[in-house]
């Protein structure tokens, strides 16, 4: 009897723990560092909702690299916010939806969508002042132990690519 009663328990136990477990997933399963992570990488999106540099110190290192910005590496913070006021000069109205989150204890990922008006021609994406521009990214953010984002990588559709590379036309559909 005392081993049915001790081979109960453990099922009763087991079922516990799986239960708790499955709980720790529905409410997110991230850690605090991943939640931290997810947090710095949303902020620097909204940055450039806001048009507003100020804070790029409280979400990245002091010695942080964008791997994938337009003209090259960029590497440092004052490098990095020069580099978001211009990016942020040539638009208006931006709007980024995030479509999906991840992030662990090191780096944070999120497939965002980005529209915006353009503010002023821009000859490499080949969009004039007024236009509608929009397209889909992945950002993906390597954090030092302290949750500021070290590195930067982004990655743009091969259709929104490919967009920007093709010349447009111009004539209305005649020719």
């Amino acid at each position: 009897m005392k081993k049915l009663a001790f081979a109960f328990s453990l099922v009763i136990l087991s079922c516990f723990v799986t239960c708790t477990n499955n709980n720790a997933h529905e409410e997110g399963g991230m850690s605090e560092k991943a939640k931290k992570n997810m947090e710095n990488l949303k902020a620097v999106i909204s940055m450039f909702e806001k048009g507003d540099y100020s804070k790029a110190g409280d979400y990245i290192a002091a010695n942080g690299v964008d791997h994938s910005a337009p003209t090259g590496e960029v590497t440092g913070l004052d490098n990095l916010t020069a580099m978001f006021k211009q990016m942020g000069s040539t638009m208006t109205d931006a709007k980024f939806e995030i479509k999906k989150e991840l992030a662990d204890d090191e780096y944070s990922m999120a497939w965002v969508k980005q529209s915006w008006t353009q503010a002023k021609d821009d000859t490499m994406m080949k969009m004039k002042a007024g236009d509608k521009g929009n397209m889909e990214t992945v950002e993906v953010c390597k954090h030092g132990a302290d949750g500021k984002i070290t590195d930067h990588w982004g990655f743009m559709s091969m259709n929104d690519a490919m967009k920007m590379m093709m010349p447009k036309d111009t004539s209305g559909g005649k020719k």
